[in-house]
């Protein structure tokens, strides 16, 4: 039974976040890759809209419906007058979101790359509904906006996969089926659209070009590093080794000696301080620098290298491994590897399958083990090996009530949300009671993502039994919305 279009978009946004836990994110993006997903729909319907200049009723109720949130056409008119949204602004959203979909397929084999060609088809199958609603005649630039559009999007994603293909040329192609049989050749509405015509054929000149602009600059990846709310010691520290890694490389270019650079890291410190955020960074940083040669990140925790079988552990942990190989491998929780050591626990076995494989690959694998600081100096005394290996380790502390606040802010702006004087005060208070009461549940970042949720709950309930809601109501949080907000 084909699935509804809110099925279909709830479907993306669960994938999404299963992508998300195999360490995958959106090029240029530090959003959640459900919420960079949302972002790139909502940047899609505006486009649509602001294209043929006609806000209607149906286009804004469609609007309100996928997004769960009650939008106006005066908020929407006002919103495209001050940040109207080109094609090219929108294909460069999407197109990173494609990325992550279509190595995903890779990866997990997908047949026919079907959750990359899923994307594409949902989003032509919305555009249309905008199109068709009210009849429009198919000379109708947004039609013909939309075909173009889509054309793009499929001939991008055969470059990547083209490209894929170059660069990995003893492998087997994933999606190993005649070109012509693909599923993206049965998009026949689409292609049918009018206004394709040889317009489209210039694409074939960029696809190259569009397929390398997914390389992010170094300058770009240490910009978003120190861009990071708080962090200051951290991002001290991994300046520092990147900088000793750039001479590291200009020595070998110049054929100087060099020295071995240990690069297996310790992130310690509680929950919600940016440790994942930072390891996916760096990989992408070590990638520029030319350390690694993928620069991904496979983040698992104890469930994912350990069976409950003699014999099997090995073969699991030695599996993530290769998977990781050309990038960074993030153990979280990495001493619950070791808590249970003796008796029938396995997590020793991993330990010592993980140590052998950072020896035999010591050119090709970085691993970063995270977790509470006490428990990771317990961690590195389990086992003669690991302190040797894991020899820099980076102390993420406890974000301040001021970082707190401008992580919620931040969040609030992303949103299109604003705050009243009144409401930044009490939440400000929040965070400070939080940071002062050394709960042992703090978990920073992820409190804050909380205490957003729940504001926007808050607002949502009080603005459903107003009569009469203004775009400046549903822009606005206030003190009723965040002055009641718990969080255990």
């Amino acid at each position: 039974m084909k699935r509804s279009r809110n099925e279909t978009l709830q479907y993306i946004y669960k994938l999404c976040e299963q992508y998300e836990a195999q360490g995958r994110q959106a090029k240029g993006s530090n959003m959640p890759l459900r919420d960079y997903a949302q972002f790139a729909v909502m940047k899609f319907m505006l486009y649509l809209v602001g294209n043929d200049r006609n806000i209607s009723d149906y286009e804004v109720n469609l609007i309100s419906e996928c997004h769960k949130i009650p939008f106006t056409k005066g908020y929407i008119t006002k919103f495209l007058e001050e940040k109207p949204v080109s094609a090219d602004e929108w294909f460069t959203v999407i197109s990173r979101l494609l990325v992550v979909f279509t190595e995903a397929d890779i990866q997990n084999e997908a047949r026919y790359g079907s959750t990359s060609f899923l994307l594409l088809e949902f989003l032509n199958e919305l555009g249309l509904e905008f199109i068709t609603y009210e009849n429009i005649q198919n000379e109708d630039r947004t039609t013909r906006a939309l075909g173009v559009l889509m054309q793009r999007l499929r001939t991008f994603r055969s470059a990547y996969l083209k490209n894929w293909m170059k660069m990995h040329h003893n492998q087997i192609n994933p999606f190993a089926m005649p070109e012509q049989n693909r599923p993206e050749q049965r998009m026949e509405r689409s292609a049918k659209i009018p206004g394709l015509k040889k317009e489209n054929d210039k694409t074939h000149d960029s696809e190259s070009q569009d397929t390398e602009e997914q390389e992010e600059s170094l300058e770009d990846l240490l910009k978003n590093l120190n861009e990071l709310t708080g962090l200051s010691g951290v991002k001290e520290d991994l300046n520092s080794l990147i900088n000793l890694l750039k001479v590291h490389k200009l020595r070998a270019e110049r054929n100087m000696p060099l020295t071995s650079v240990s690069l297996h890291m310790v992130f310690s410190g509680n929950p919600g301080t940016g440790k994942t955020t930072v390891a996916r960074m760096l990989g992408k940083i070590y990638k520029a620098v030319g350390v690694l040669e993928k620069g991904h990140l496979v983040e698992v925790d104890r469930s994912g290298l350990v069976s409950g079988y003699v014999g099997q552990t090995a073969m699991k942990t030695q599996k993530v491994i290769e998977s990781a190989l050309g990038g960074v491998l993030f153990i979280d929780e990495a001493y619950a590897l070791t808590s249970n050591a003796g008796g029938n626990d396995f997590g020793t076995e991993a330990v010592n399958t993980l140590l052998k494989a950072m020896e035999d690959n010591r050119d090709n694998l970085i691993v970063i083990v995270a977790g509470y600081t006490d428990l990771m100096q317990e961690f590195l005394d389990s086992n003669p090996g690991l302190r040797s290996r894991f020899n820099k380790q980076i102390v993420f502390n406890d974000y301040t009530p001021e970082e707190l606040m401008n992580i919620f802010t931040g969040m609030c702006s992303k949103a299109f949300f604003k705050l009243t004087e009144q409401a930044s005060a009490i939440a400000l208070s929040f965070f400070e009671n939080r940071v002062k009461q050394e709960l042992s549940g703090f978990a920073n970042g992820r409190d804050v993502r909380n205490y957003f949720e729940k504001a926007l709950t808050n607002q949502a309930n009080r603005l459903a039994v107003m009569v009469s809601v203004t775009d400046e109501d549903l822009m606005t949080i206030n003190e009723e919305d965040v002055k009641s907000i718990e969080l255990f």
